[in-house]
């Protein structure tokens, strides 16, 4: 089902020539309206009158999330205070928060786009959508709130916590949709297992998950738990929100960004580099149509890659795959590279495993040490303690194995891992404790 189909099956040529024309009219509005920016480009010698085609989007300068920390609270607005409606912001809790703004056309578009998300994701006027993303400064519940009333659909405002009571509301309101992190999803269903329900008690038929990486593994997990089918959704506040991105219900491989409002690119972390088509890098995003925050070559920080091959849905706009990591989430273990959606297939192919686990990192002396904690099911949990040990050993030969580091692997009984209603909190770091 497409919500917006002229926009949604626009032929390349004449996308193109879309995101050119709006890329060239907000390259003017930042120079002439954001004086970062201006500073910027002048230090670069670059001019908005030399954009001239998608190809010269290499020659402008990335922006970061260190940039709207020092611009804190209104330096990056593009338009007056005024025409702000709404202010969206991170929790700070690593320095100063970054700060988003959105004019009413802004919200308007999010909306729009919220909406294209839903039906992308197989939701219909009859559903009733139950959103357990958080309210407040965080825009993952009031993103996913208005798309839905756009298409039409039914929301359930119920927001993280009261795990309990989301549970009976599901089961009163005959919730159709669920949306959440992946991790909280699981959590609801040990909840649903807990309060003497069973999965057929639901009405459940679609999951929307976001706001934290998961595997293709989890998917799985909560696809043959909850009887559902999974779908990814990406988004970032400092962009727009949920719904930059989503993956269809036709293929569910790879999330279609909406590129009519969004300029994508894959970058070397580490050169800035642009890669083709199909490598694997950083994702970097510049919006075309936000007004009162226009962010150009936005570093995403998050590692994926751009799939060119058409979707069997419809869509002419381009996928990028699961996101894989973030170069900031990314571990250096006695050097070598890990990533934490990597442990975590590799901990799920083993069965009478749980998809709960904490990488805990420490330092012995100058080296520092990887210890993978794991919960296990009552069933494996309750076997003699020679056959957990051989699972431990399984499990720390395949992660040598697969990616070159050694790793201690404690095996914890069920329910010993702190839940999480929002993120879960995979990385545990003591090394400079």
């Amino acid at each position: 089902m497409l919500y917006d189909v002229s926009n949604e099956t626009m032929p390349r040529e004449e996308l193109e020539g879309l995101q050119l024309r709006r890329l060239k009219a907000m390259v003017e509005k930042v120079y002439y309206n954001v004086p970062f920016y201006q500073a910027r480009f002048n230090e670069m010698n670059v001019r908005p009158e030399q954009i001239r085609s998608l190809d010269d989007l290499k020659y402008l300068p990335f922006t970061e999330k260190q940039d709207l920390r020092n611009n804190y609270p209104f330096g990056l607005f593009a338009v007056p205070r005024d025409n702000v409606v709404r202010v969206h912001a991170s929790s700070g809790t690593t320095g100063k928060a970054t700060v988003v703004g959105y004019t009413q056309r802004d919200v308007n578009t999010w909306a729009e786009l919220m909406a294209r998300s839903l039906m992308c994701a197989g939701a219909s006027r009859r559903d009733i959508v139950h959103n357990a993303y958080g309210y407040g400064l965080f825009t993952g519940g009031l993103g996913m709130h208005y798309g839905v009333e756009r298409l039409g659909a039914t929301i359930l405002p119920i927001s993280g916590g009261g795990t309990r009571r989301q549970v009976m509301l599901m089961r009163d309101f005959g919730s159709t949709i669920l949306c959440s992190t992946p991790s909280y999803a699981l959590f609801l269903y040990e909840s649903i297992l807990a309060a003497g329900m069973s999965i057929s008690d639901l009405k459940l038929h679609t999951g929307i998950f976001g706001a934290e990486p998961w595997s293709e593994k989890m998917r799985s997990e909560i696809e043959s738990k909850l009887q559902i089918k999974a779908l990814d959704i990406y988004g970032l506040s400092e962009i727009m929100g949920p719904g930059v991105g989503m993956e269809c219900c036709d293929a569910q491989d790879g999330l279609h960004i909406w590129e009519d409002h969004f300029l994508i690119e894959i970058i070397d972390p580490d050169t800035g580099e642009q890669l083709p088509l199909g490598e694997s890098g950083e994702l970097v995003i510049t919006t075309i149509t936000k007004e009162a925050q226009p962010l150009i070559r936005y570093r995403t920080r998050d590692i994926t890659r751009i799939e060119a091959i058409p979707c069997r849905c419809g869509r002419t706009h381009r996928r990028i795959s699961r996101i894989q990591g973030r170069s900031d989430d990314m571990l250096i273990i006695r050097g070598v590279n890990v990533f934490p959606q990597q442990i975590e297939t590799i901990l799920l192919e083993t069965q009478g495993v749980a998809p709960h686990y904490q990488l805990i990192l420490t330092r012995q002396g100058s080296l520092d040490m990887l210890e993978v904690k794991v919960e296990v099911d009552e069933k494996l949990f309750s076997d003699e303690i020679r056959h957990l040990q051989r699972i431990e050993a399984k499990i720390q030969k395949n992660i040598k194995e697969f990616l070159g580091v050694t790793a201690k692997v404690t095996l914890s009984e069920p329910q010993s891992i702190e839940r999480s209603e929002g993120k879960a909190k995979r990385i545990i770091d003591l090394r400079n404790s």
